[in-house]
């Protein structure tokens, strides 16, 4: 049966072998896109990016939604990305995925206009240790992560008591990977970070996510909260410029952006690829984002 689009998830979420409250929101998200897309008349379908079985060729576009395992085995999803993207339409496009999938987008965006968190780039096979990059910068305390990573994997909150014991670490992942080291941003702690959800250039609504206490990651994973949130035009400005600073305009997007220590706005992450949407707390997204799918197919 040939479809209009394929939402993708990843295994364990299509196939679940429990359903606890992480599952049954990634269940929810998908069903609500899923359903509206339904409802405009599109034929659709769930699927595992990694299905073994499936043709792409049968579905006009594959709509990345919960794709959270790509960064766990990222050569055979690049090669998947590199074959499916011959077949039939990536949203966001294959182009944009391979930039964003790697932090360093975020210099880009920079030299586009876009205020980013001071960032160091690390580039993979450096032999500066983090004493001596700390000794560079004149940071005290920074947050050191991987260009290419999600949920917060290898990411390290560094001090001058704490550096020693990660120069360890940090060889083994400097000798294969590139790294990036920004200041701790000490406002994202007492404030929080705003996640902006952007559909087609055009701002939709957006999440307040606050760490838990004695933590700096905002992420669920590690125990931050969600609160809605209502936000400045300033912040409304900010993240639709952000996704039109893009080499070309992203279907969706979520633009995640927070106070930086001088008090101004500042892009944490642009989130192109599998970003959570929070489409259960402001559900007519869904649709405005389906709408604009339907309207790319017609194109």
């Amino acid at each position: 049966m040939p479809y209009d689009i394929v939402v993708l998830t990843d295994q364990k979420h299509a196939h679940p072998n429990k359903i606890d409250d992480y599952t049954k929101n990634v269940i929810v998200e998908d069903a609500l896109v899923t359903n509206a897309l339904g409802k405009l008349g599109l034929k659709v379908t769930r699927l595992a990016w990694s299905d073994p079985d499936f043709d792409w060729s049968s579905t006009k576009a594959v709509l990345f939604r919960t794709t959270w395992d790509y960064f766990d085995d990222f050569p055979k999803f690049s090669d998947w990305l590199n074959s499916v993207s011959k077949v039939t339409t990536l949203i966001n496009s294959e182009a944009l995925i391979r930039w964003n999938i790697d932090k360093h987008y975020l210099q880009d965006l920079k030299n586009n206009g876009v205020h980013i968190a001071e960032t160091l780039f690390i580039e993979s096979g450096t032999s500066k240790s983090l004493e001596e990059l700390h000794a560079e910068t004149g940071w005290t305390e920074t947050v050191l992560k991987p260009c290419i990573s999600g949920a917060a994997r290898h990411t390290y909150k560094l001090n001058s008591e704490n550096r020693a014991n990660h120069e360890g670490v940090y060889k083994v992942l400097i000798a294969n990977e590139a790294m990036m080291l920004q200041p701790f941003q000490h406002r994202i702690v007492s404030e929080g970070e705003v996640s902006m959800m952007v559909f087609n250039g055009q701002f939709t609504h957006a999440i307040l996510k606050k760490a838990k206490a004695g933590d700096f990651r905002v992420q669920d994973d590690f125990g931050g909260s969600v609160h809605d949130h209502t936000p400045t035009e300033a912040e409304i400005e900010f993240a639709e410029n952000t996704v039109k600073a893009c080499n070309e305009l992203p279907l969706y997007a979520r633009v995640d952006i927070f106070n930086d220590n001088d008090g101004k706005i500042a892009l944490a992450e642009l989130e192109l690829i599998e970003p959570e949407l929070w489409f259960r707390n402001h559900p007519e997204a869904a649709m405005i984002l389906a709408e604009a799918i339907k309207e790319k197919l017609n194109n």
